[in-house]
């Protein structure tokens, strides 16, 4: 007789190999043909909300490693709080405006900026854009990602630019904009101006040079005396306007061979050891305080200056005299306002020194540096001149040095509220918590926000100036009139109008006049990204504002974030978002930066297409974000083998639930067998584990919790065991119903734990999952599992766990013995036990079932052994193992006694006859 065919083997059409490159896009079509966003937001209406909102990616380029993380990370929070129960829309966004796309455009068409009209390049710019945002969102969609795609929100949007203007404006109304000769960052490449968020810092090498300027009126100084200087930027020189001393340090005056010399005495040993001089006789000693007012001369100019006072000079570099040009430093200027200086700008938008700087008009900045230490030398001045490699200012998008340069620009003032800033800032959770200290070191030193670019492709700084005189027109009526006409037309209508075709007629300059010109400069797409608050979560019924969370990359506290809490309090009082969640850079597997050159780039679209789209996302499950990221083939390799092991068990849970009825063949729980109790007690707590893991955004700890309930709970004790009792059981046997009932317990709770994770798998396990009467179609609707405390028994699960740990030992020394080749499969063994204390008692209690939860053919207890396996664990322990003399059942294949009493079923044991007599019964 074919015993095999009488066994209740796993069946099941759900496929023990994934296939997910190929498998994901036909679910991810399924989605499609059900509405799935649709259907989502249809069954959560009416729910409480829970608001991420989404930091629009550049639409520019096709999407990387880290925005794929991001995206991720976003889908993972919004498809947990839908199955929470919440009403959890999620509305992509695109930021689509900005220097990198107006450079890309005019690049790819061949133009130069000035041949082109700037209605005919934003319209180039825009279909850029659209462009990248097609492809940008088919990748995310690929990622598993459900958003609402149809419908997403974009800065260049008429809607959007419309609000934009408004937050302007109401920033505008409370005195917070202003326009003002500053220095600014300014990028002689791009020609525009940059904000801190869009400078980064990397090596440049630069001339390190001592300069000595001459005294000119110095009563207490002695006669003959220079102010010794150091700086790393020689082109600067042309705009000196000032020396700056500390006031309370003190400084000295030296004799030397090449002249009598002031600096500071902190910093005197290691100057003179630099400039390669021996120090001399000290002629004059003095604060910093004494010398305010001293004069001293040029010597490339005929300029006299003053020296000045001021507490950002220090001894840690230099001479503790202080080059200071107010045209070209932030510090430089905030002292020349004080002290009434000229802020003095001698180079043009390309970097290009103008008239201003006398003879070296026409040089480039750069290049200029050794023409100016040529004429200090001819002059006498020039006392050391060396290099040196320093981290120093690049613009973000080309990565050329920036420099500081005093333009016209407009501003908005954070000065004047950064103190309610601060204060909203302690209002938000940050997290990791360090997010809170970062952002306000940054806000606390931030006193003004550049926000007016020198390009096209944006949204224009809706300020009109009079023909007549000059002023500029901000009014609530005219910020009202740019927001209508964008809103209907678009800005590009800014550019096609003239003011008076904009404006309405009754609006008029105070000097009477109504001729007006626009601005021409546009806003920093910071200010774009920074007012989604107000055109996004202000203004779709479906959101609502504040967010509950934003989720970006740890640059943001620069970036997003402090753009979106500024306009906000600017404007509001209060920050947008109640949560703020940062993740790191995601770097190679030996924390390398990834790039081109080193080969080391992974790209998602590479992962998709050899390992699936879920395996990307257990990547970004396992890893603590809050700190860099590491990837490589080989953590790819890994990870797709634990997806492996998860796939493998839930496809044992659905293979043993063929016959099985949940509605009509579940057991309550006081039905179940011992065994299925423990494991119900087990699942509680991966429930209350990874839900707090979901909770708390720390999903590497769910990801480690699923792993090892799969591997180690489930699969190498509980499914181990329960294969007997699930295989040679009677089809409907109480035994074997209670293991089924477990099961579909199991495979309920599991698809819905891995769900926001693993969201293409969970699916595909859900259509084979054994449904009840009002399941929902999709898994993203299912119930999410809560503890069930009737399941939680910690006494039973105290003695299991005791158990378990005699089973390991018991394992050991079956190993040892399959090694000596006593024995094969660990049903071919016998067992005997011996221990002391506890675990003897332990051991009587379980009995009977010990053979079962070993998976041996025979457990004996005896009093003492004289061999056998010592533990080294559990004192006391002794097992010896031996080779069954008895047969083998050869259905069960477990070794018994009395095998083929039953004459009707040669070969079996008395159990599996039974079972096979009711089944000819039936």
């Amino acid at each position: 007789m074919d015993y095999r065919a009488t066994l209740n083997l796993p069946k099941t059409e759900f496929p023990m190999k994934a296939n997910l490159p190929q498998r994901e896009p036909v679910i991810q079509q399924q989605w499609d043909e059900q509405n799935l966003y649709e259907l989502v937001a249809r069954e959560r209406a009416g729910r409480p909300k829970f608001i991420l909102h989404d930091g629009p990616p550049y639409a520019n380029g096709d999407i990387h490693i880290g925005t794929a993380l991001n995206k991720i990370l976003k889908d993972i929070v919004v498809k947990f709080a839908t199955m929470r129960g919440y009403d959890s829309p999620y509305v992509p966004g695109w930021d689509t405006h900005g220097l990198p796309i107006e450079l890309r455009t005019l690049k790819e068409g061949k133009m130069r900026r000035e041949e082109v009209s700037p209605v005919e390049l934003r319209e180039r710019c825009a279909d850029y854009a659209r462009k990248y945002i097609d492809i940008q969102r088919e990748q995310f969609k690929r990622l598993g990602v459900r958003g609402d795609w149809d419908n997403p929100y974009l800065t260049f949007d008429p809607q959007f630019e419309a609000a934009q203007v408004r937050v302007f404006g109401e920033m505008a109304r409370r005195g917070y904009i202003y326009k003002g000769l500053k220095p600014v960052y300014w990028c002689t490449d791009c020609q525009t101006a940059l904000a801190e968020a869009e400078v980064e810092y990397g090596e440049k090498r630069s001339p390190s040079i001592y300069v000595k300027f001459p005294v000119v009126d110095s009563p207490g100084l002695p006669e003959g005396t220079s102010i010794v200087i150091w700086t790393t930027t020689p082109w600067t020189l042309p705009a000196n306007l000032a020396i700056a001393l500390n006031p309370d340090l003190e400084y000295v005056v030296l004799e030397t061979e090449v002249g009598r010399l002031l600096l500071a005495v902190g910093r005197v040993e290691t100057a003179l050891a630099e400039m390669e001089l021996a120090p001399g006789t000290e002629l004059f000693r003095g604060t910093g305080r004494q010398l305010e007012g001293v004069t001293y001369r040029h010597p490339l100019y005929q300029r006299v200056s003053p020296l000045v006072m001021s507490d950002h000079v220090t001894l840690e570099q230099g001479t503790g005299c202080v080059h200071t040009a107010p045209g070209h430093g932030q510090e430089d200027f905030e002292v020349g306002r004080r002290y009434g200086l000229e802020t003095l700008n001698p180079i043009d938008d390309t970097g290009h020194f103008t008239a201003a700087a006398g003879p070296f008009a026409g040089l480039y900045y750069d290049k200029a540096n050794k023409a100016i230490t040529e004429a200090l030398q001819e002059a006498e001045a020039l006392l050391y001149l060396g290099f040196i490699n320093h981290q120093y200012a690049h613009c973000w998008r080309c990565k050329s040095p920036v420099i500081f340069r005093a333009t016209e620009q407009w501003f908005a003032s954070v000065e004047d509220f950064r103190r309610v800033a601060l204060e909203a800032i302690g209002q938000v959770k940050w997290i990791p918590a360090w997010g809170q200290t970062r952002i306000t070191n940054m806000v606390a030193d931030r006193h003004d926000w550049c926000i007016s670019r020198q390009r096209v492709w944006g949204v224009p700084i809706p300020v009109f100036y009079c023909r007549e005189c000059g002023r500029e027109l901000i009014t609530e009526e005219s910020i009202n009139a740019v927001a209508d006409l964008f809103a209907a037309q678009g800005s590009n209508a800014w550019y096609q109008l003239s003011a008076e075709e904009i404006l309405p007629e009754e609006i008029t300059c105070a000097c009477g006049s109504r001729r007006f010109r626009q601005e021409t400069d546009i806003m920093d797409v910071w200010f774009d990204s920074g007012s989604t608050h107000a055109a996004v979560l202000g203004a779709r019924s479906e959101l609502s504002w504040p967010a509950d969370l934003y989720l970006e990359g740890s640059d943001q506290h620069r970036g997003w974030f402090q753009s979106s809490l500024l306009t906000s309090v600017a404007t509001r009082g209060e920050p947008p978002y109640r949560q703020v969640l940062t993740h790191g850079f995601v770097v190679d597997g030996d924390g390398r930066k990834m790039s081109k050159s080193l080969g080391n780039v992974i790209y998602p679209t590479q992962v998709i297409e050899q390992y699936g789209a879920d395996i990307l996302r257990l990547w970004v499950a396992s890893s603590d974000y809050k700190d860099d990221i590491r990837v490589s083939r080989e953590i790819l390799v890994q990870l797709a083998e634990v997806y492996r092991k998860i796939r493998n068990t839930l496809r044992f849970l659905l293979g043993n639930l063929y016959d099985f009825e949940p509605g009509s063949d579940g057991l309550a729980y006081g039905e179940l067998l011992p065994l299925d109790r423990w494991v119900l007690h087990r699942a509680q707590l991966l429930v209350e584990r990874v839900t707090r893991a979901y909770e708390t955004y720390e999903f590497h700890q769910l990801y480690h919790a699923l792993h090892n309930f799969c591997v180690i709970d489930l699969s190498a004790i509980y499914l181990d065991i329960l294969k007997d009792r699930l295989y040679a059981s009677a089809p409907a046997s109480p035994e074997r119903r209670s293991a089924q009932t477990v099961l579909y317990q199991l495979a309920r709770t599991l698809v819905a734990l891995i769900a926001p994770v693993l969201t293409h798998t969970a699916e595909e396990v859900w259509s084979y999952l054994p449904r009840l009467e009002g399941d929902p179609e999709t898994v993203q609707l299912a119930d999410w599992p809560t503890v069930r405390q009737e399941y939680l028994d910690e006494a039973m699960a105290d003695r299991y766990d005791a158990l378990w740990e005699v089973r390991r030992e018991v394992q050991k020394a079956l190993e040892l013995a399959r090694a000596r080749k006593e024995i094969g499969n660990s049903l071919e063994a016998e067992v005997v036990l011996a221990a002391a204390g506890e675990t003897a008692r332990l051991l009587r209690e379980f009995g009977s079932e010990l053979a079962t939860l070993f998976i041996v053919s025979r457990v004996e207890l005896a009093d003492k052994l004289d061999e056998g396996y010592a533990s080294e664990e559990i004192p006391g322990l002794m097992v010896a193992i031996s080779r069954s003399g008895r047969a083998k059942c050869e259905r069960c294949w477990n070794y018994r006694e009395e095998i083929g009493a039953d004459p009707a079923y040669p070969g079996v044991c008395p159990q599996c006859a039974t079972v096979l007599a009711g089944l000819k019964t039936d």
